[in-house]
């Protein structure tokens, strides 16, 4: 697909399908989706007998037309939400009935309608890691008042290297050690209203990060391999100290980046993964994976400036988190196009340049790939579902339902 023949052919199918549609537009290649969504279930069972099931991670789809169509490929089970509204709404609207708060909450309003719902909170997990937000819970609404709440623990993943001040991974849970994780299961089995159901640790310095190539991507693989072994004894241990007390439903882990190592964890009985369903530019370089691209975003060419220049009309869609230009939206078809150093993506102008800009014509189309999955639909209305050289439908984004939970 990344061949200069197989560009030609994507952009003219691109092109075609949506010929009759003004940019800026969004599309999904659905056959990219498919086969994205196949081998991550491959992936899932490499390293163990029985598959594990993978939890849709929604905040990378942001669409409940590709949710639902996730959720109906084999190897694929239940949603990991990113806030208790959206849990709240996708369990009301029947896309499912087991979703998982991937992160805790302090959401008042949310949390009074889920205590209030005895259905909503048998389909609706929360997520702790300190009993403040137990705290916060109860001042919300009491457990006299509520019907029980399924709660899971989040596991800090980083890895601190013996001896080292470093902490290499993302500031989540301060629950990182067994014993810390014990004491906060013993303090919810303690507290009326609570019942504790499972455990989440997300090894993001593994499943988050590219492996790429040269020295560095040698260190990155080293740093890998050691953390996930010290997390595998880790995580052994805690969840061998949970089950003494309760009967644990789920062990929760792993992403896109670790799908196939992560299932080897004999602790683990679920994994979650989302990005590599759209595959994003930021899941490019892994070793393990290598899906195909199936979100982009076309623009319109507005002005030629210079002979080695085009100008398009808007693209300042950059992704979230460190203000690199890795995060910023990539110019994708035709190839041999790049953003320039002094403008990078616009607000409302993008030029590119490189060997195809000389080539393009006021009112051609530029296609760009996202950096990061969901964020796309944070920008858009709607996704046009591409199927060959056509659309198939077209659906709204949580944005285009009028819902905006981040």
């Amino acid at each position: 697909m990344n061949g200069s023949h197989d560009s030609r052919a994507l952009r003219v199918r691109y092109d075609t399908a949506t010929a009759e549609l003004s940019p800026p537009l969004a599309i999904v290649d659905l056959a990219a989706f498919d086969a994205n969504a196949d081998a991550m279930a491959r992936a899932a069972t490499s390293m163990t007998d029985a598959p594990l099931p993978i939890r849709v991670a929604s905040k990378s789809v942001r669409c409940r037309e590709l949710i639902r169509r996730a959720l109906d490929h084999p190897g694929f089970a239940g949603v990991l939400a990113f806030s208790l509204a959206e849990a709240v709404w996708l369990v009301e609207t029947g896309l499912t009935d087991d979703a998982v708060v991937g992160y805790p909450t302090a959401d008042a309003a949310a949390l009074t309608t889920l205590a209030a719902d005895a259905d909503l909170a048998r389909a609706i997990t929360l997520m702790v890691d300190d009993e403040a937000q137990l705290d916060l819970i109860d001042r919300v609404i009491s457990p006299a008042d509520r019907a029980q709440l399924r709660l899971c623990i989040d596991m800090d993943a980083s890895w601190r290297p013996l001896g080292s001040p470093s902490h290499i991974g993302v500031r989540r849970s301060p629950v990182h050690k067994p014993i810390d994780v014990v004491r906060l299961g013993k303090a919810i089995a303690a507290r009326p209203g609570f019942r504790l159901v499972g455990v989440m640790s997300y090894e993001a310095q593994i499943a988050g990060v590219q492996q790429g190539h040269g020295l560095a991507a040698t260190a990155v693989r080293a740093m890998q391999r050691r953390s996930f072994a010290e997390l595998r004894r880790r995580r052994g241990l805690a969840i061998a100290g949970l089950r003494r007390l309760v009967d644990l439903e789920f062990v929760n882990a792993g992403g896109t980046g670790s799908l196939a190592l992560t299932a080897g964890d004999p602790s683990v009985t679920e994994l979650t993964a989302g990005s590599g369903l759209l595959a994003p530019t930021l899941f490019d370089g892994y070793d393990a994976f290598t899906p195909e691209p199936a979100a982009a975003f076309a623009l319109s060419v507005v002005r030629r400036p210079t002979r080695d220049i085009a100008t398009l009309h808007g693209g300042g869609w950059p992704a979230s988190g460190p203000g690199q230009p890795s995060r910023l939206p990539t110019p994708w078809l035709p190839a041999g196009l790049k953003l320039t150093g002094i403008e990078g993506a616009g607000e409302v102008q993008t030029p590119v340049t490189g060997p195809s800009a000389a080539d393009l014509r006021v009112g051609d189309r530029v296609w760009f790939r996202h950096a990061k999955a969901g964020e796309l639909s944070e920008r858009v209305n709607r996704l046009h579902l591409i199927n060959g050289s056509r659309i198939e439908a077209t659906v709204p984004t949580y944005r285009g339902e009028g819902r905006a939970f981040l």
